[in-house]
Order: structure tokens, then sequence, then C-alpha cells
């Protein structure tokens, strides 16, 4: 049974982080201290440095020699099913439709599990929770957070080579001579135009992905991680204690960024009521749902499998935020289900609890 500390330590952890973001809040609603363009380059900087440095620091603690490969597989597994129910739900929206695929993806499947996740299910589980915890938290860092970026690089790319199809289509536009000759050379000229539209994308997509720190901090860390607990070798505490510092604070930082970010809006609630409805549905309901039909396909049960639900029905993460802002991607509806979500998150994972401990379950 959950007590009364355990509760506490949970608003230990998340309490700090609101003070993080009004602080913000506050610096541009009251103080008038950052432009647009310095908010822009805080979150630039909690992208390029704060999170490489945490994906490091998670992924090289952890001991990938020792995962839960029934938990990895129902991750796995539920993952998948959300990219492909969202692919198809996309294909109904109204314009933007890639957006919302990335977007639903994040909502769905990437709980803050590190701040409200750990110390929440420890009082719930005890510390054998909290070692499937650190698994999810590295495979959300090596493999769901790559994801991520490749969506958002995808999704980037793929609006230069719409871009470049169309200026391509205008200079064609009016080609003299006959019509039959010119309809066979427009056909030709357009396979060109694809052919050349696809290799500018497919060039973008990897170019940035090579050259985004994320990839490069989540490929090392994975490779010391190996090293480290093959060999039973540890990091110097210069290099330790300089990546620590730096780490320690791109939680904070990202709180901080979303103050700044919700301050310049018009209202707190920057995506309207009926999105934010959307959001804490898709986060609380559809998330833990897909991770129920994921879990019972592998064969999980016991701890393990209430483990896994309940990391489920946790509030949405802060990382996928920072990406959607640095990528100008429905920021305003990630940034509602983290604010709210947080608020209801011990409420909600009760309730879960309470479910799936009756003896039914």
């Amino acid at each position: 049974m959950i007590s009364w500390p355990t509760i506490y330590h949970v608003l230990e952890e998340t309490v700090p982080l609101y003070v993080a973001m009004i602080v913000a809040y506050l610096s541009i609603q009251w103080w008038k201290l950052f432009t647009p363009e310095q908010c822009s380059g805080i979150n630039k900087f909690v992208a390029k440095f704060s999170i490489p440095l945490l994906s490091f620091q998670i992924l090289s603690t952890n001991d990938p020699y020792d995962m839960n490969l029934k938990l990895i597989f129902s991750d796995i597994l539920q993952k998948s099913l959300s990219l492909l129910g969202f692919a198809v739900i996309s294909k109904a929206c109204c314009g933007e439709k890639f957006d919302w695929l990335i977007t639903g993806f994040s909502l769905s499947t990437l709980p803050n599990t590190l701040i409200v996740g750990i110390p929440l299910l420890k009082g719930m589980y005890g510390n054998e929770a909290v070692k499937l915890l650190s698994q999810i938290v590295a495979l959300q860092s090596l493999i769901w957070y790559t994801l991520l970026l490749f969506l958002f690089e995808f999704r980037a790319a793929r609006g230069l080579a719409t871009t470049t199809s169309s200026g391509t289509n205008e200079g064609e536009s009016g080609t003299p001579g006959p019509m039959e000759e010119r309809h066979e050379e427009g056909r030709a000229k357009g396979v060109s135009a694809r052919c050349y539209s696809a290799f500018c994308f497919l060039l973008v997509v990897g170019r940035k992905l090579v050259i985004n720190p994320n990839m490069y901090a989540s490929l090392i860390g994975l490779i010391w991680a190996l090293i480290s607990f093959r060999w039973r070798v540890q990091l110097p505490s210069i290099i330790s204690n300089s990546i620590r510092i730096l780490s320690d604070g791109g939680l904070g930082m990202a709180m901080f960024s979303l103050g700044l970010f919700t301050a310049l809006q018009t209202k707190i609630i920057a995506c309207g009521t009926k999105k934010m409805l959307l959001s804490l549905g898709i986060r609380f309901f559809l998330g833990p749902a897909l991770m129920v039909i994921s879990s019972y396909a592998i064969g999980m049960h016991g701890i393990l499998l209430k483990v896994a639900i309940i990391q489920a029905a946790l509030p949405q993460g802060i990382v996928p935020f920072v990406f959607a802002k640095e990528y100008n991607v429905h920021a305003d509806i990630v940034s509602t289900a983290i604010i709210v979500g947080m608020m209801v998150a011990v409420p909600v994972a009760l309730g879960y609890y309470f479910v799936i401990d009756h003896p039914r379950f």
C-alpha cells in the first residue's frame, strides 16, 4: 500500500520543477527579462546540451546486460501499436497530418518516468520497480527519443522537398512545343523532379541526424555502459562530475523553457480546452490501454505487469516538449499536457494502482 511519505517524495521531485516554470513565467510576464529570441536560445541550449548529457548519464549508468526482455518487447510493441494507430488516424485529419502523428505518438508513449515515476512506483512496489523503471528510462533515451527526433527531421525535410518540388514545377510551366512531345517531356521531368526531391529529402534527414548531439550522446552512453558493466570500470571523476553538473540541470532548464513558452502565449492553456482534454485522454487512457494489450500479448504478469501499466499512465515527459518547441510542432498541446498532467499524476496513478491490485485483475 502506498504511504503518505511516498506521496511527499513525489512532491519533493515535482514541486521544484514547477518552481522553475513559475520563475520563468514571472520573468516574462512581470519582469520582462527575456525576448522571444532569447527564449528560443534557452530552449536550444536545453535541446543541444542538457538533454544529450542527461541521456548519456542515464544510459551509461544502466546495466545493458541485465535487462528484462519481456518488458523490452512489451514496450516496443506498445510504441509500435501507437505509431501505427496514429499513422492511420492522421490520414483522416485535414492538414498537418504528420504533425498529429508525431504529437499523438509522443503523448501516448513517452511518460515522465524519471521524475514522477521512480519515487511513486518505489512506494508502490519497492526497489524491484525502480530497477524496471530504470530500464524503461534507458530504452526511452536510446530508442524512442531517437525515433522522435527522426520523425521531426523527417517532417522538416519533407517540407523542404515540397518547396523544392513546387519551385521546379513552376519553372517547368509554359514549356513550348507540340502537345504530345510536351506531355512526354513533362512526364520525364516530373520523374526527375521526384527523384531529386527524394534525394534532397534523404540527404537533409541524414545530415541533420548525424550532426544532432542527441545521437552521439545516446550511442556513446550505450558503448560506455557496455564497457563499464563488462569490465567494471568507471569514468574519471573529473569527466563524470562535468557531465553531472550540466545534465542535472537539464530537467530544470526544460521546465524553465516551458515556463517561458507559456508566458509568451495568450493564455496558460495554450491549446484550448478541447485539445487539452484530448491530450489528457491520450496520455492517461490510450497509453495504458496499449500497454495492457502489449503486456498480455507478451505474457507478462505479477509486479512486472503492474509496473508496466502504471508507468504508461504517468504524465507527459518534459523532453518531448523541448523537441516540439525546437521544431515548432504542436508545442502548445505538449506543454499543456505536461502542466496539467503533472498536477493530476498522483490521483491518476493511485487510481490505476487500486484497480490493478484488485485480486481479479
